[in-house]
């Protein structure tokens, strides 16, 4: 293959995962919004309601959670301790910025290990959720969103050195008000 249908080829995977979270964030909040108000609405008229819902919800937001978290950390969107960009010209503060995404990086990958080594436990003790699904299948979204928080943090932090990451290689440019 050539190097340009290989670079196609990845910005093809990235539209698709693009689609796909965003997607998914839109399908999770509005099941988790209409099993809200059918819940209430069946409580306030019908004295009754699902048992499982409550715990489904509180799953729906972890997934919605770990989904945004994944498309912020994917368009350098996510939160950040950012004073000193504030009142310091972009060339000064990019190789703290570097270490701070490599610091985050890191970060993610512990937790993707960690989340894993959860995953792997509440196979082995064959826990389950909900009407008896195993747990790994809803907590497996943990390891699979720090994992990808962790590269996508890892690009961020070699965007100073090699310009990876970014748009058409191109260097991120210097916030408004900076300078």
């Amino acid at each position: 293959m050539t190097e340009i249908s290989i670079a196609g080829i990845l910005r093809r995977l990235e539209r698709w995962g693009t689609a796909i979270e965003n997607g998914s964030l839109v399908v999770l909040l509005a099941a988790m919004m209409l099993l809200a108000v059918s819940q209430i609405a069946l409580r306030i008229f019908f004295s009754s309601g699902f048992v499982w819902a409550e715990e489904l919800m509180k799953l729906m937001v972890l997934w919605i959670a770990l989904i945004a978290s994944i498309a912020a950390s994917r368009n350098d969107q996510h939160l950040r301790i950012d004073l000193l960009s504030h009142y310091v010209s972009s060339r000064y503060t990019r190789f703290p910025r570097m270490i701070v995404d490599l610091f985050a990086a890191g970060m993610c990958g512990f937790l993707a290990w960690q989340s894993w080594r959860y995953v792997q436990l509440s196979i082995e003790f064959e826990e389950t959720v909900l009407i008896d699904i195993p747990a790994a299948i809803v907590h497996g979204i943990a390891p699979v969103a720090f994992g990808l928080m962790c590269y996508r943090f890892f690009l961020l932090s070699m965007r100073p050195l090699f310009g990876v990451g970014t748009p058409n290689n191109e260097m991120p440019s210097a916030p408004s008000g900076g300078s």
